[in-house]
């Protein structure tokens, strides 16, 4: 079973998930400040990460900022814990490489069972094998991605997210399906969510960006562009 590393300084409340993921068969680990879970995350590198975005010491995006410039914990999936709605918040997250968010308060069931629905997707993301489209290479088993030759280094999500344009070339996903297939939950998601991470796959597919195509007020599809 997956390792997921618990980082918050409300004890309370770090305690009452980690009885819930122990209960439901996660190992897991405890951090309450933002240096503590760098340490732990070095020592035993997780499976996932659900990081408190307010911490005593540094905020969790710098965190998660570090746990992406870590060998070790590079591909960890990334859910923030924030009290805060303000979309400035979440997109900040996504921008230093976190996969998912989870406003507070929260149920610690349902919890539970999304986070098992984000490991479940990248478990199926990562056991297909190698694809080639056009520019695009990505091997599942070495989890690598290269464009145009070039290795990009892509977070749990981007590579899930890339998986299923790539396993699905020409046919348009709607944002529906992206959100049930790729982040594995059923409940609604904001749709700027989806499109803030499709506009941050494009960037780094750096001369294919233009591979990724918007189909206006229904979803995304990956296409070849003519010669």
């Amino acid at each position: 079973m997956a390792h997921v590393l618990i980082v918050d300084d409300e004890r309370d409340l770090a305690e009452l998930i980690d009885f819930n993921l122990r209960q439901s068969g996660f190992t897991t680990s405890l951090a309450h400040t933002g240096d503590d879970a760098v340490s732990l995350a070095r020592a035993q590198p997780p499976d996932l990460v659900l990081l408190d975005v307010m911490l005593p010491d540094i905020p969790g995006t710098e965190v998660c900022r570090r746990l992406r410039n870590l060998p070790a914990t590079r591909q960890a999936l990334v859910v923030m814990l924030t009290a805060k709605g303000e979309e400035v918040d979440r997109v900040r997250g996504f921008e230093v490489g976190a996969d998912d968010y989870v406003t507070k308060p929260f149920s610690v069931r349902e919890l539970v069972l999304r986070l098992k629905a984000i490991l479940r997707r990248a478990n199926i993301a990562e056991s297909s094998g190698p694809l080639t489209v056009g520019l695009l290479s990505l091997d599942t088993e070495a989890h690598r991605f290269v464009v145009d030759g070039e290795e990009v280094l892509l977070t749990a999500l981007e590579f899930r997210l890339i998986h299923h344009f790539m396993t699905r070339v020409g046919r348009v996903q709607p944002r529906e399906r992206l959100l049930e297939e790729v982040w594995g939950l059923s409940s609604s998601l904001e749709t700027r969510t989806i499109d803030t991470h499709v506009m941050r796959l494009r960037d780094k597919l750096g001369p294919a960006r233009n591979y990724v195509e918007t189909v206006r007020g229904v979803g995304y599809r990956l296409v070849l562009p003519s010669p």
